[in-house]
């Protein structure tokens, strides 16, 4: 039950809101949360059988960090699978020849409404299309098993990433998708 819902803020990707909400127990509590834009998330493999990780800053982290290409559908009424392919070819510069859904669930349900569509890319052609003018990307082609390290020793901290590689391995390794 909603009363007194505010927006607080808002910008491209998404909103924050400030509302009161019934509990079941029958008392109301004050709780802000964000409203996001559907996201996707790619892992990309090409024909060695490599991750195209990207390596890009990001400000909230204050770090460069190692990534699997992501990002909103804000392009309109965009499917997940035409923001995965756009995303992929800004990002990397590749087109996949083949994009299968792998897993689709929210990130943050404690505080936001982001929802994740996650995505395997193969059949990889080099058709770049002009990256955001925001996004300074290295494409870093690696191995499953250095992305594992990378992981393990701390040097890849993006939890998406994680969880996208690890969708992918198993995909891979014959185990069905989740989505």
């Amino acid at each position: 039950m909603e009363q007194n819902k505010k927006l607080s803020y808002s910008c491209k990707i998404f909103s924050v809101w400030e509302e009161n909400v019934l509990l079941q127990n029958g008392k109301t509590t004050r709780q802000s949360w964000i409203e996001h834009k559907p996201t996707v998330a790619v892992i990309p493999v090409n024909d060695k059988n490599e991750l195209l990780l990207i390596r890009q800053f990001r400000i909230p982290a204050r770090q460069n960090l190692l990534e699997i290409p992501a990002g909103s559908m804000d392009h309109g009424k965009e499917s997940p699978e035409k923001c995965a392919g756009r995303e992929l070819a800004e990002e990397t510069g590749y087109r996949a020849g083949s994009l299968v859904r792998l897993f689709a669930g929210y990130l943050l349900p404690g505080y936001c409404n982001e929802f994740m569509y996650f995505f395997l890319a193969q059949d990889l052609v080099y058709e770049p299309l002009t990256p955001d003018e925001d996004e300074f990307i290295e494409v870093l082609p690696t191995s499953f098993a250095r992305a594992a390290e990378l992981m393990k020793n701390g040097e890849m901290v993006d939890a998406k990433s994680a969880l996208g590689i690890m969708l992918a391995e198993n995909y891979l390794n014959g185990q069905t998708s989740f989505s």
